[in-house]
């Protein structure tokens, strides 16, 4: 099938077989002084060759390498890859080209926005989630400590190249990490594009594809609207308050296993569900449904009620609160969210005990 390349925030997004004739294209216009390439050690091995097989350019490539992982999403990361920036003479006309997840997209693009106050850079989001998600609306940033994005900018990448290749390298928890940010597009868009998930074991590549790509457009849709997140982009944040919380909190204890984004977000939205039906009246029995569907995909996680205050606590560094309110997306009904929700502590910590009955 062929998936039309979308504009998207100035930048333009291209599928498949569209990618490598647009990207050498590309590079052929713009004449770049340098190209660099940031991978990590697993797109190094698993993706580099396949990309560099496709490129078409006389410029001279540096490939920088990072070690993978949410651990690494640090402002010490990117000092280390601005020095290397630096000691390989790039100038204002390089171009950093990120190969990889979330985690060296959301870095990559922040280390190209604020190198020599910004050179241009794509991105080629290797995984589910940073195909679905990170690809669309120009966000870059990096963790602060054990917090999640709190250090960033929006910035626009020239030209986004979404290859499906890319996910036969994934291992199945990653699928599934990325699918969570699809089904919550299903949950604020509307029961069309959510009935699509509730029986997956029909679903072959192709059908994927069509899926990634709808889900794209459901993003760049929103984020066209509201770039810079003011009102309707919130609605992208759905499960996300007490998600990012949750892997926040499961990344700081030794004695917790680290959850992948999508696994956390599936807790999230379980949590929101229940928020919704008990203060918008969102139906219960529907909170059931999706309740048993996110339990068929994703494990469930043990959360003690010990863990409960300081998960709570970590909620204050949500980047959507303000006026020291914290904010919640819920729901009224599939496919029509409410931003800039109040809950209160207690209807917080029943939610987590229906997560864990």
């Amino acid at each position: 099938m062929n998936l039309n390349s979308i504009t998207a925030n100035n930048g333009i997004i291209h599928f498949n077989k569209n990618c490598y004739p647009a990207i050498n294209e590309h590079l052929k216009k713009e004449n770049f002084s340098k190209i660099f390439i940031l991978v990590d050690n697993n797109t190094h091995e698993l993706c580099l060759p396949y990309f560099l097989e496709k490129l078409e350019t006389n410029a001279t490539i540096e490939i920088i390498e990072i070690e993978e992982g949410e651990i690494n999403k640090t402002i010490e990361t990117c000092v280390g890859v601005w020095n290397t920036l630096s000691e390989l003479d790039a100038d204002r006309k390089s171009l950093l080209i990120n190969i990889g997840g979330g985690v060296i997209t959301d870095l990559g693009g922040f280390v190209a926005s604020t190198f020599k106050r910004g050179i241009a850079y794509i991105n080629i989001p290797t995984t589910l989630l940073a195909m679905v998600d990170a690809s669309v609306g120009g966000k870059t940033g990096v963790d602060l400590g054990h917090l999640k994005n709190q250090i960033g900018v929006i910035s626009t990448p020239d030209i986004v190249l979404i290859d499906t290749q890319y996910l036969n390298t994934l291992a199945a928890n990653q699928m599934r990490s990325g699918l969570a940010e699809m089904l919550k597009h299903g949950l604020i868009t509307g029961e069309t594009y959510w009935n699509k998930f509730t029986d997956l074991k029909h679903l072959d590549l192709t059908d994927l594809d069509t899926l990634i790509y709808e889900s794209v457009l459901i993003k760049k849709n929103v984020v066209d609207q509201d770039p810079r997140e003011n009102g309707l982009r919130k609605t992208l944040n759905f499960g996300h308050t007490l998600g990012h919380a949750i892997e926040s909190y499961f990344l700081s204890h030794q004695s917790k296993t680290t959850l992948l984004h999508g696994e956390a977000i599936a807790i999230g939205m379980v949590l929101a569900c229940y928020l919704s039906s008990k203060i918008l009246d969102f139906p219960m029995e529907q909170t059931e449904d999706i309740k048993k569907l996110f339990y068929s995909f994703y494990n469930k996680v043990a959360i003690d009620e010990q863990d409960y205050a300081p998960i709570m606590d970590l909620l204050k560094y949500d980047k959507k609160n303000n006026h020291g309110n914290i904010n919640f997306v819920l729901l009224k009904h599939i496919g029509d969210p409410v931003i800039d929700c109040k809950v209160e502590e207690q209807l917080i910590i029943d939610a987590f005990k229906y997560y864990e009955a």
